[in-house]
C-alpha cells in the first residue's frame, strides 16, 4: 500500500527482485531503494512508473534501481526487466533509454583525439607509427611545413610534450596498438 509496507515486507520476504513504483505514499520509490538497498539481504529493485520524466529516471538508478520500466509498456517488458535485475543487470525501458543515451553522449563531449581535425588525427597516427615529418609530408602530399604545424597542434591539443607522450595518445586511443 505504500513504500514504508514495502520496504518491511522486502526486509521480512527476502525477495530477490522487488518491484516498486515511484509515487507511493509514505515513502517515494527512490527513497524506499535506499532503504531497501540498506537491508542484510537487500533484493535488486525495479520501478515501474508512469513517471518518464529523466530526473526521475536518473535518481532511482543513483538510489540503486537495477530497472527502471514504464507501465505503458508492463506487458511486454516486466518480465526481461525482472530476469535482468536477477542477473545483476540493468533494464531500461527503451523509451527511457533514448534520452539518457542521448543526454549522456552530449554530456560526455568528446575525447581529446576526436577533437583534432581528420588530417590532425592522420598526422598523428603516421608519428606514432614512426615516421618521420618529411615522410609524413610526402605520404600526405603536403609540406614539411605543414605537417610540423599540425604536429604541434596535435601535441598542444592534447597536452603532450614530446614523441612518446604522442605515442602512448595514440595507444591510450587505439590510433595503433601495441602490435602495430
Amino acid at each position: 500500500e505504500n513504500g514504508q509496507q514495502a520496504v518491511e515486507l522486502a526486509a521480512s520476504l527476502l525477495p530477490d527482485v522487488l518491484v516498486l513504483d515511484i509515487s507511493m505514499p509514505r515513502l517515494n520509490g527512490t527513497e524506499a531503494i535506499l532503504k531497501v538497498r540498506a537491508l542484510k539481504s537487500p533484493p535488486e529493485v525495479v520501478i515501474l512508473s508512469m513517471h518518464d520524466d529523466e530526473m526521475f529516471v536518473r535518481q532511482a538508478l543513483r538510489n540503486g534501481a537495477r530497472g527502471y520500466l514504464l507501465k505503458r509498456s508492463a506487458s511486454e517488458e516486466l518480465l526481461l526487466a525482472v530476469r535482468s535485475a536477477v542477473r545483476g543487470q540493468t533494464y531500461l525501458s527503451p523509451a527511457i533509454a533514448a534520452p539518457l543515451v542521448e543526454e549522456y553522449v552530449r554530456e560526455t563531449g568528446l575525447s581529446p583525439v576526436e577533437r583534432l581535425s581528420s588530417r590532425e588525427r592522420e598526422v598523428l597516427q603516421l608519428i606514432a607509427e614512426g615516421l618521420s615529418n618529411a615522410r609524413i609530408a610526402a605520404t600526405l602530399h603536403i609540406t614539411l611545413k605543414t605537417v610540423e604545424k599540425h604536429r604541434a597542434n596535435v601535441m598542444a591539443a592534447l597536452g603532450v610534450r614530446d614523441l612518446p607522450g604522442l605515442i602512448r595518445t595514440a595507444i591510450r586511443y587505439r590510433l595503433i596498438s601495441m602490435e602495430d
